[in-house]
């Protein structure tokens, strides 16, 4: 057990954590978790006042716990007065109430607590929409009747625009998420709509995905010409953002930054942001942004491998920028600089805070991106100059000649644009 003495003279709602590990061969990994559970814990702005992992060959269907285990960290509850329990396994709603009866203190799984992040960063009306559904499909299967174990107040797994709902019953839920349902088609049927504008003047698309706080809003900054809103803490961007960038592969790609994944990301949470990841299913290219300073960088970087499988973009060529290289060692440098792997069409060690390899990463981007352009000749008539503008525009030219039969251009282009532009040329 571990207890934070230092947390004492702090202030925030006082929390403990418990996990469960099947035995020792699990323990690295849960420990790994729970170091991520203790940076979501303050993230939320709760106080971690102590943490346990208990090692059970198997999960207690009424408690999930051990018994043993939930009397020792009951009697804890007066020395270290903390009010919540937050658990790094998903509980279920019987486990979840009997856990609360036998601690007297409630309850919070690792999935409410993501969820609470992400309803204190919701901004915009697409975010807030998005996060009360996850919030009420949280909910729902975990109201008993009269009871709804909801705590009004402000605490952690409570705000948001769904703190309003939580002593409502079940059919007051089912209705709000109805009506939550068609908001969010309306969003994915405007996503669409812009996306099918994109679509029709060629931008290329880069969509940055990765670990929350890898760094992703700092390197579009970087990139772009900012603004973007980025700050040393998980979760701070939930709402996609969209930059222009001049990577020298036509007139100009559009950078968008996404929502980060994490380990035992919400089901609940994957669903409502379905249109925003959409953003990411129809870019052409991932930049998958990596923060190279943390511990178990690799293990976050099969998370987001396992993550884009999970949601069918595996198929999507990507690019590997490692970021926050001015915070690694000599020796870390090295053996990231030795680092390949054939998923990635590139791999650029960059900082976005000081600048250092971006650069080096624009040449990689740009490489990748070229990778899907077609060398292409056509004549076009006069009367379709649109076509030899729409060229000039968003591909390259290296030659045009003004002849008898029309306007020959040759050149480069996006294998979309050479699909839109070939059947206007003249016809021999």
């Amino acid at each position: 057990m571990r207890v934070f003495d230092e947390a004492r003279q702090q202030r925030g709602e006082k929390v403990f954590l418990l996990a469960w590990a099947a035995g020792e061969a699990e323990m690295a990994r849960v420990e790994g978790e729970m170091e991520e559970l203790v940076e979501l814990a303050t993230t939320a702005g709760a106080l971690v006042v102590g943490s346990e992992i208990q090692r059970r060959a198997y999960i207690d269907p009424a408690l999930f716990f051990g018994r043993g285990k939930v009397e020792e960290i009951r009697t804890l509850h007066s020395e270290l007065d903390f009010g919540l329990v937050i658990t790094n396994d998903e509980l279920s709603p019987r486990q979840q109430r009997n856990l609360e009866d036998a601690l007297g203190v409630p309850i919070v799984d690792r999935a409410g607590l993501i969820l609470d992040i992400f309803a204190q960063h919701a901004r915009s009306r697409e975010g807030r929409i998005q996060v009360e559904a996850a919030q009420l499909r949280h909910l729902l299967p975990r109201l008993t009747g009269s009871q709804s174990r909801s705590r009004l107040g402000g605490g952690i797994g409570t705000r948001g625009p769904g703190e309003q709902q939580l002593e409502t019953d079940r059919r007051r839920i089912r209705t709000r998420l109805r009506a939550l349902d068609r908001d969010l088609g309306q969003v994915r049927d405007s996503r669409a709509l812009r996306r099918a504008g994109r679509k029709r003047r060629p931008f290329q698309t880069i969509a940055l995905v990765g670990y929350t706080n890898a760094g992703k809003s700092s390197l579009l900054n970087s990139l772009t010409a900012g603004g973007a809103r980025s700050e040393n803490q998980m979760f701070a961007t939930l709402d996609p953002t969209t930059r222009a960038v001049d990577l020298g592969v036509g007139p100009v790609t559009l950078l968008v930054d996404t929502v980060g994944f994490i380990q035992k990301l919400p089901t609940e949470l994957v669903t409502a942001f379905r249109a925003t990841l959409e953003e990411v299913a129809e870019a052409d290219l991932l930049l998958h942004v990596l923060d190279a300073s943390r511990s178990g960088a690799m293990a976050r970087l099969d998370t987001v491998h396992t993550t884009l499988d999970e949601l069918g973009i595996s198929g999507t060529p990507m690019v590997l920028a490692v970021n926050k290289l001015d915070l690694c060692s000599a020796e870390a440098r090295l053996r990231l600089s030795m680092y390949s792997s054939e998923r990635y069409q590139g791999v650029g060690l960059v900082s976005a805070r000081t600048g250092e390899g971006l650069p080096e990463l624009r040449r990689v981007l740009s490489r990748a991106l070229s990778s899907g352009w077609v060398p292409a000749q056509a004549v076009f008539p006069y009367q379709e100059r649109s076509a030899v503008d729409l060229w000039r525009r968003y591909g390259v030219v290296d030659s045009e000649e003004f002849t008898a039969d029309g306007i020959r251009v040759t050149g480069r282009v996006p294998d979309g644009l050479w699909g839109q532009i070939s059947q206007r040329q003249a016809r021999p």
